[in-house]
């Protein structure tokens, strides 16, 4: 399965940009502009969490807001911005990141921190 979707103008929802969205089993690809083009990937097993932002606006025109907090250097916090069929999106993305994760036999950890510098009591 695969989704193509533009970056669209939150006024009435035409794609007026220059970016381009393609989601597919194993890769997000952001593919900007129009002199000079930019193009970003990230491995969807490297995706740890999806939420869809829907605004007041988003949501009259039938938008939204996808942001993927990834494991990856270059985009930690991926934005798939003012796209239609956002839900449906990001439910794919949670789907297929678990399954790439599966695959790839790969699992994501939480640093929190408690083995930098915790005091232990002195026993003195």
């Amino acid at each position: 399965m695969e989704y193509k979707e533009r970056k669209r103008v939150l006024f009435f929802g035409l794609p007026w940009t220059f970016t381009k969205y393609m989601v597919t089993e194993d890769l997000i690809t952001i593919d900007e502009g129009i002199l000079k083009k930019v193009e970003n990937d990230c491995y969807m097993y490297k995706v740890q969490d999806v939420t869809l932002n829907n605004s007041l606006l988003e949501r009259i025109f039938g938008l939204g807001t996808v942001v993927c907090h990834t494991g990856d250097t270059t985009h930690p916090k991926l934005e798939l911005v003012h796209i239609k069929n956002a839900r449906e999106i990001k439910d794919y993305i949670l789907v297929a990141s678990e399954q790439a994760r599966m695959k790839r036999r790969t699992m994501n950890m939480l640093d929190i921190g408690a083995g930098d510098d915790f005091d232990l009591p002195d026993d003195r």
